[in-house]
């Protein structure tokens, strides 16, 4: 059975994106971007809405464009290996390889594909992911808080719900990055 795991970029005052939907603050040096790509192993599954996928749909191709460190084309090998499922009414047919489309995002159609995946599963983007969290779907949570404050924007975390979490791992990096990982109290939800 795989965890759901929402796992995002954020910076310290917890937004993913700022008010002008910037987030190039959030860009890794290499050594956050290695553990990113050591975490990437484990997940099977990228659950995606219409506008993490435009952004991540990239990936698909940077291989091909030449000048990039080997630690980026490392991240686009993980990252095209795994199956991406994209949440949207308004796309029709999807970039790349091993992705599909779904029109609405069904919390039993999750709990099963969790209980049948033998990786992890991970839902990216802050809006997909508070409709996870309020279905009681998310077993972790990862956070690779950048040092930068943004003012606002985008949440990692939506206003309107209340989950219990435990410190299961952290990690500080060279460049002022923290990653910290938190699961859910059993029981709390």
């Amino acid at each position: 059975m795989g965890k759901l795991v929402y796992s995002m970029i954020t910076s310290l005052d917890g937004y993913v994106s700022d008010k002008a939907g910037d987030f190039g603050w959030g860009r890794p040096e290499e050594e956050s971007h290695e553990f990113i790509n050591e975490h990437g192993r484990s997940i099977g599954t990228y659950l995606y809405g219409r506008r993490m996928y435009d952004t991540m749909a990239y990936w698909e191709t940077a291989h091909t464009e030449p000048g990039h460190e080997p630690f980026i084309l490392e991240w686009a090998r993980i990252w095209q290996a795994a199956d991406k499922i994209v949440y949207s009414t308004t796309l029709h047919e999807a970039v790349g390889e091993r992705t599909r489309i779904e029109r609405t995002f069904d919390p039993e159609a999750v709990r099963k594909l969790k209980a049948e995946a033998d990786l992890d599963i991970a839902v990216a983007g802050p809006h997909l992911a508070a409709q996870a969290i309020r279905a009681g779907l998310v077993d972790e949570y990862h956070l690779f808080v950048r040092p930068v404050v943004v003012g606002g924007g985008n949440a990692f975390f939506p206003d309107d719900v209340r989950v219990d979490l435990a410190l299961l791992d952290e990690r500080r990096f060279s460049d002022g990055a923290v990653y910290v990982r938190y699961g859910v109290k059993a029981g709390i939800a």
